[in-house]
């Protein structure tokens, strides 16, 4: 199938495994130039180098970023200053009873796994209006929906992505830009056990 991606730039937060990694991988395979993070330069490389084995004069790079940390935000930005397509795919959760859930925890979420998507929509969807042509993609989840009761801090930020994305959204119309949220379910991931 040709998905007519040949050449766009694409950034992939959190893909250096899991749905990310999937993610970047098919762009690659659709001819795209794909640029994956993760949160340190080992893993980075690691994936860089897997990918480059399996898709054949990939044009694949990294940059090292942790999504927690403001700074390393705006150096992806300074280091990558456009792309035609973001995927927001950032994400940490961990299981915990809600009265066990400090606040420290609520705003360590809310922080990656929205405030990432946030600041790294803001920076290019004025760009892709501009030019008359951008994909965002929140990788959100079916907790947005179904929040787990294990994880209601996760939940809540999962659904804030998709009033983010509708939000975005809005302000298309009439233009070549589409924002869009997708909501997987469990997803068995190396190294992990069962996460988005």
């Amino acid at each position: 199938m040709d998905l007519q991606l040949l050449g766009k730039k694409v950034f992939v937060s959190g893909s250096t495994a899991g749905i990310g990694f999937a993610i970047a991988l098919k762009f690659l395979q659709e001819g795209a130039e794909v640029i994956i993070n993760g949160r340190t330069l080992a893993s980075v490389n690691n994936a860089v180098q897997e990918l480059q084995s399996l898709v054949r004069d990939a044009s694949v790079s990294g940059i090292a970023a942790d999504f927690s940390n403001v700074e390393d935000v705006n150096n992806v930005l300074k280091a990558v200053p456009e792309v035609d397509i973001l995927v927001n795919n950032a994400g940490i959760f961990e299981p915990k009873p809600f009265t066990e859930i400090p606040d420290e925890d609520w705003f360590r979420l809310f922080e990656v796994n929205v405030m990432s998507g946030i600041r790294l929509s803001r920076h290019y969807f004025p760009k892709m209006l501009a030019k008359n042509w951008g994909r965002i993609i929140f990788i959100s989840s079916e907790s947005a929906v179904f929040i787990p009761d294990e994880m209601i801090h996760y939940g809540m930020t999962k659904t804030a992505q998709i009033a983010v994305s509708r939000g975005l959204a809005e302000l298309t119309k009439g233009t070549g830009v589409t924002v869009n949220s997708i909501l997987p379910g469990p997803t068995k991931s190396k190294g992990v056990g069962v996460f988005l």
